[in-house]
């Protein structure tokens, strides 16, 4: 009769002991789950902290999604931080790395795209507007100056793709110049199209202007090679895209690719345009707005809370 009690006694205390284990269990998740750090439940703006990891200051991208934390209530508490575009990218490559979430100002053509699963978050107000394009721009007087370079430069026009092998090859290693010269001899048709009726030259000189951007780092590249194929010795001058557009305007630059229209460098065209000589695009459909990786669940600028 004792061993019988004892026996009882015994799994009732186990019993017991269990419900308690439970019950600590459960107030251990609720307390994890408080604070919104690890949790499933937490919004994808207490996820990233509220910010938005931008690029250069000053960039119409940047002027632009000052505009989105302006017109969207859903960005109300978020925050735009000014960075670079390399850093941007590389807080990016580290978030993707970890399967973290993260929030970054974007555009195509970029390398980012071709590497990662990235997705555009849907901007309903039509903040970031239309594709635009990437077009060319020179100095007043290169057409008298120095016809046959000119002539390249009103020529030259490539697509996304063509653009992306080239920022691919760079981001793996590969030095700009490298990588340019590689695209020049894989793509020799495209290149003879380029320099059709360019006389050669001799040693003349000619300044391109660029600004630091993954894209017009390769397009710059690009059309130097194909310059310097035909006699040119090109020097490459890196500004940010104010000066960029002031040194073409004032002629310390004779010309640049990298003008992005109708709207990131809408405020430069505006100021500068009539100082110019402007060629058209050489790249149609580019595109920026803000980009999260497709893991993120969010597909639109006002899902972002």
């Amino acid at each position: 009769m004792f061993k019988k009690k004892f026996r009882f006694l015994g799994l009732a205390m186990v019993l017991a002991l269990s419900f308690v284990l439970a019950a600590c269990g459960s107030g251990e998740s609720d307390g994890g789950s408080g604070d919104g750090e690890g949790s499933s439940s937490a919004s994808l703006g207490e996820q990233v902290d509220y910010k938005i990891t931008g690029i250069e200051p000053g960039a119409g991208i940047m002027k632009a999604t000052t505009k989105a934390l302006e017109d969207y209530e859903s960005l109300a508490e978020w925050e735009l931080i000014e960075s670079s575009s390399a850093a941007m990218a590389s807080e990016l490559q580290k978030a993707i790395e970890d399967k973290e979430p993260i929030v970054v100002t974007g555009w195509t053509p970029h390398w980012m795209f071709s590497k990662f699963d990235l997705k555009y978050l849907e901007d309903p107000k039509g903040v970031y507007g239309e594709a635009e394009n990437i077009e060319t721009f020179v100095r007043k007087g290169l057409k008298d100056d120095q016809p046959s370079a000119y002539k390249v430069l009103d020529q030259f026009h490539w697509t996304s793709e063509d653009m992306g092998a080239v920022m691919v090859d760079i981001q793996e290693g590969m030095k700009p110049a490298e990588a340019a010269s590689k695209w020049v001899e894989e793509n020799s048709d495209k290149v003879a199209k380029w320099t059709e009726g360019a006389d050669k030259v001799d040693g003349k000189e000619i300044s391109l202007a660029f600004v630091a951007w993954d894209s017009e780092i390769a397009s710059t590249n690009v059309v130097a090679k194909v310059l310097e194929g035909i006699g040119y010795k090109v020097e490459l001058v890196q500004l940010d895209a104010g000066p960029m557009f002031t040194a073409v305007a004032n002629g310390d630059a004779d010309g640049m690719v990298a003008g992005w229209l109708p709207l990131t460098h809408k405020d430069y065209l505006e100021e500068y345009g009539d100082k110019m000589e402007r060629l058209g695009p050489n790249l149609e459909g580019a595109k920026t707005g803000l980009v999260v990786p497709t893991y993120v669940e969010a597909d639109s600028i006002e899902d972002l809370k």
